[in-house]
């Protein structure tokens, strides 16, 4: 018998949540994201993230302009903005990896507390209009922005397929073991 493991579950299980209700997020469940994105690993632990937090309905109305998921920004109730900080930058490649990688740890840790979210990305045609909206100095480039909250709709509804997501066979994806 296999033992489970909660790790691999929750990377298996997390997916992708674009519709909210209306409930509150805590200043302890944002807290408890922010500080997963931390431990996330960097090259020479140099930390180079910033994060910028929107709740603010005006905010995220001006915010929804600038993508073409505006709705899925006006309709959570919490939004991260992810900025690489490049005055701790020292190769960008590596950062940019390490910004992933905090994604992924606040990702991880929205579906571990019961709520949904997703890494929007197509935002960054505009991050010079998102980093000044925010006002995010020069020093700091838009990576990604997170929505999230409480998913709309429960998954207990969708089939087995649409619950485990479709993916690759490993075989597929490996070109090399030698």
């Amino acid at each position: 018998m296999e033992k489970k493991n909660v790790v691999i579950e929750a990377i298996r299980m997390r997916r992708s949540i674009r519709k909210f209700d209306k409930r509150p997020i805590t200043d302890d469940e944002i807290n408890l994201i922010l500080e997963s994105a931390l431990w996330a690993p960097s090259g020479m632990n140099n930390q180079p993230w910033k994060f910028a937090i929107i709740r603010d309905p005006s905010l995220k109305e001006s915010l929804s302009t600038l993508t073409h998921y505006g709705s899925v920004i006006q309709e959570a109730p919490v939004c991260i903005a992810v900025f690489l900080d490049h005055t701790r930058s020292y190769d960008r490649t590596k950062d940019v990896q390490a910004i992933g990688a905090s994604i992924q740890n606040m990702l991880l840790t929205i579906h571990s507390l019961g709520l949904g979210g997703v890494w929007l990305g197509e935002i960054l045609k505009n991050k010079e209009k998102v980093a000044e909206l925010l006002g995010a100095g020069k020093e700091l480039e838009l990576m990604a922005v997170i929505a999230f909250g409480h998913p709309k709709e429960e998954m207990k509804g969708l089939g087995e397929r649409e619950r485990s997501g479709m993916r690759d066979p490993l075989g597929k994806k490996v070109f090399f073991n030698q």
